[in-house]
Formats: C-alpha cells, structure tokens, sequence
C-alpha cells in the first residue's frame, strides 16, 4: 500500500463485462487502506433503455443519446466536486465525455481508464485515450506500440484478476449442487464460434449459463433458466458446483470455434480463485500469467474433446490443477495487485502526486476526550492511522445504521467546518 491513502472516484459503465470489475476495483482499492467511492452508472441504464425504446430512428435517436450520455456526464463532474478525488478511474464503456475529462485535466485531478477490452474489436479507445492522463489495457502488441506512437506516455499493460474474499471455494449443499453442477459447464454470452463449438458437445452432461442464446433449437435443452442472465454470486456458485468448467474466449466469427487471441479473460483468474478446474483455450498472453502446469488448455475442438473424456476421468488430476492456479491467483493476479501497480505506474510518472500533505490527520479542533476513541473507529472504517478528516468523514457519511457520540460529534464537526469556510 502507498504511504498516502488517496482518494479515488470508480465510475461503473451502465452495464457490460467491465461492471464487475470496476466494483471489484473498488473493494480493493478500499481493502488497501483508500478512500473509494463508486458512481453508480448501471442505475441510469433502465432510463437510457427506455430511451432506445421510444422508436425514434436514425441521427435523431443518436441527439438524444448523446444527450443522455451528455447529462450523465455531468453527474459525474458533480461527483467529483463533491468528492474531490486524487484520482478519477474509469471503467470500459464509463458515460465520461471528452468535454468531462478536459475539465478534470484542467482541475488537476488525475484520470484513468483501465479498458478491459479487445481493442481490435471496440475501436473507440482511439478517440478516448489521449484525453486521459493514463491509460490501462489487457494487451500489449501492437496496442502498446500504437498508444505510443500516438504520444501517449501513460499507457501501461495490467492484466485483468480475481477478487480472493469473493471468488472463492464453496461448499454447497446437495440442492445447490444439484441446481448448478454439471460435468460440463459454461458461464457467458452466446457468441457464434461458441455456438459452434457447443453443438459438438452436446452428449455430455453439458449446461450452458448466461445470456444471449437465444434462437438456437439444438443448445436451447443446456441453456439454462432460459439465458437470463446470471449474478456474479451464482457464478461462483456454478464454478464450484461444476465438474470441468469450459473456458472458451469469444468471437463474432462463427467459421472457427478456438480462435488466436492474446489477452486473458477474466474468467480464468475467476475460476482459478474459486478453486475450481478449467478447460480453457491458449491465448498468447497466457504464459505470462500462469505456467504450463497450472492451467489445462486445449488448442482446437478435437483437442477440447479428448481433454474432456479424460479429465471426468481423472478427478485426483483436475485437483491438482485447480490448486496449482489458484495458488498462482492467490500470490499475483489479484485485483489488490492490480490497483497497487496503477498507483505505482501513476506514482512513478508524477513525483509528489497527489500533492496533499500526508496524514493530514484530524483538526486539532477535535475534542482531546473523542481521540481515545479514533483508533477503533478508524479500524472500523477500514482506514489508517494518518487518514483524513476528509476520509474519515466520507466513510461515515457511507455507512448505514445509528451514529455513535463520537460519529455524531464528527459530522456536526465537518458541518460547521463548511460554515466557516462560506464565512
């Protein structure tokens, strides 16, 4: 953890893969002794559904979008105000403007974008990364090269992860086994080369888990609960209960089932963390992430097939793969990680930031008699002994519940500490 606790405003997309990680982000980053306060955009998404509902079509509908998106943007400005954060981390798909990240740049809060993406296949970070002061990406070459050659000092490659207290061995009891295990499972969105590949599979003991399925009679007696879409609580639930979970990357192209793909998806970290055995297909970053022994691949469908005949076979076997990866998760591909190697790319590149004094500590206004006190309560937020006043006062105002004195006695403080400043 960094010697200063900062503050950092997570902003959520409405929705998509990259919602999760962003609320994993942000227990990290608290678990690490920051002060993280989350903008809330999935609860926006029904309203801006409601907008693509109204049968307006053409650039119309674009204006009116934009407009929402113009508006959300504004919210998260607001935010910032309010919260003043060291540091504004954005999430794929987050409804943050230019207009937005050329204001906070000129209010010296720094800005980044962790992209949890293919930049091959959503091309938008073209427009979007030069307008933040760092940009984090799940590949490397050429991507990398292409930001540089843009003149972007501030890009760096942080692999996606798994958050340990969430994913995590489970044991279920018989009912739950029975609804969610299987010897063959998947859990993701029905994209055409795993609908292709699925279909070769359909003499297993086989359930398919998530969205976007449908229209496909000869999967539709595997896909379960008719391809609602699946909480990330059920989905460990279903990486525990399941005899072999298959880990296929997706593409929009049907033609080849197992594609070439570089970047790690997050559901092997997940799976890995969970304890729990995978058949996933090689990608070319992989063997920076995980050695030869610790993750079963396979390379094509035939490959795929015969791994499976034999693993269900080899239960001792899928174990001890199971644990080799989840040992490896444990020690490097945990989302803590991940957020202390942003703020130490960040730090590196900006000596002094955040340019507060460290352990501003609480006002010397502070009734003696309540500092005996301040200990647990810290301990009880989660924060350090040097955090601010400023902090500690953002947890409470967080927290549910009845106010103890001494909570009590801290917010009439920061009340009347905002009179005087209007004063």
């Amino acid at each position: 953890m960094t010697d200063l606790p900062l503050r950092v405003l997570v902003v959520l997309p409405m929705y998509g893969g990259s919602l999760p990680v962003g609320q994993y982000c942000a227990r990290a980053l608290a678990d690490l002794g920051h002060t993280a306060e989350l903008f809330d955009a999935p609860a926006f998404h029904s309203a801006f559904s409601a907008v693509r509902g109204l049968r307006i079509t053409g650039g119309r509908l674009e204006q009116v979008e934009d407009a929402f998106l113009q508006a959300i943007s504004q919210a998260v400005r607001a935010k910032a105000e309010q919260f003043a954060p060291d540091l504004v981390l954005a999430l794929a798909q987050a409804p943050l403007t230019r207009n937005t990240l050329k204001h906070f740049q000129r209010q010296g809060i720094t800005t980044a974008m962790w992209f949890v993406e293919d930049h091959k296949l959503f091309t938008y970070w073209r427009a979007f990364a030069p307008c933040y002061d760092f940009f984090a990406v799940i590949q490397k070459e050429p991507l990398l090269a292409e930001l540089a050659a843009a003149g972007h000092a501030g890009a760096l490659y942080l692999p996606l992860a798994a958050l340990p207290d969430f994913h995590a061995p489970q044991q279920l009891d018989p009912a739950a086994q029975r609804a969610y295990g299987a010897d063959l499972s998947f859990l993701g969105a029905g994209y055409p080369n795993r609908r292709a590949a699925f279909r070769q599979l359909r003499h297993f003991d086989f359930k398919i888990w998530g969205s976007d399925w449908e229209g496909d009679e000869t999967l539709a007696p595997h896909v379960q609960r008719q391809g609602a879409r699946i909480s990330p609580e059920e989905a460990v639930r279903i990486y525990n209960a399941s005899r072999i979970n298959l880990n296929l990357h997706s593409s929009i192209r049907a033609e080849k089932s197992v594609v070439e793909g570089d970047f790690v998806n997050p559901r092997t970290f997940e799976l890995a963390a969970c304890g729990a055995f995978q058949l996933v297909d090689r990608r070319g970053l992989m063997p920076d992430l995980f050695a030869e022994d610790e993750l079963a691949t396979f390379t094509d469908m035939a490959d795929l097939a015969g791994k499976i005949e034999y693993f269900l076979k080899h239960p001792e076997e899928r174990a001890a793969f199971a644990e080799r990866a989840r040992r490896r998760v444990l020690r490097d591909h945990t989302y803590h990680r991940r957020m202390e190697d942003l703020i130490a790319f960040i730090r590196q590149r900006r000596p002094g930031w955040p340019g507060r004094a460290k352990g501003e500590g609480l006002p010397e206004t502070l009734p003696p008699e309540l500092r005996a006190e301040m200990a647990d309560l810290l301990g009880s937020l989660g924060l350090p002994e040097n955090a601010s006043f400023e902090d500690v006062v953002t947890r409470l105002r967080g927290r549910a519940g009845e106010l103890t004195p001494l909570e009590t006695s801290l917010l009439f403080l920061d009340e009347w500490r905002k009179l005087y400043k209007k004063k």
